[in-house]
């Protein structure tokens, strides 16, 4: 049988959500979520055709809405709001959320790029001296 969550919590401000199911709870960041998307923007349209994600570290889920008998939509303060997430796809982030997550982190660091997003970093520099 499928499993379904009983309870979907998101807590903004750990950017956290929690996924209750009949006898097991669940905890997963809006990052991870977000770079796993079932979109094909971040998916492609076959194997091999998967789009690298970054700098979404601190991105957030902005609201969740049902979709049907079947799933959830999450839509995510960067603007990207297409994907469903189904009972069976989100309960495989649920329960390989490790091997994923590892396999994010590496596909990051073999491709030299970051989890945040330098867009909105400021970087004070000193100022140069007047001759």
């Amino acid at each position: 049988m499928l499993p379904i969550p009983t309870n979907i919590k998101l807590h903004k401000k750990s950017k956290i959500l929690d996924l209750e199911y009949s006898n097991e709870k669940h905890q997963l960041s809006c990052e991870y979520l977000r770079v796993y998307s079932p979109s094909a923007e971040v998916r492609g349209h076959g194997k091999g055709q998967e789009v690298l994600q970054v700098g979404k570290k601190d991105v957030c889920i902005q609201s969740i809405e049902p979709s049907g008998q079947y799933g959830v939509k999450l839509c995510f303060d960067d603007g990207h709001d297409t994907g469903i997430y189904t009972w069976a796809y989100l309960y495989e982030l649920c329960t390989d959320y490790q091997s994923k997550w590892d396999n994010y982190l590496q596909r990051m660091h073999k491709a030299g790029v970051s989890r945040v997003n330098h867009a909105n970093v400021v970087q004070l520099m000193p100022a140069k001296p007047k001759n």
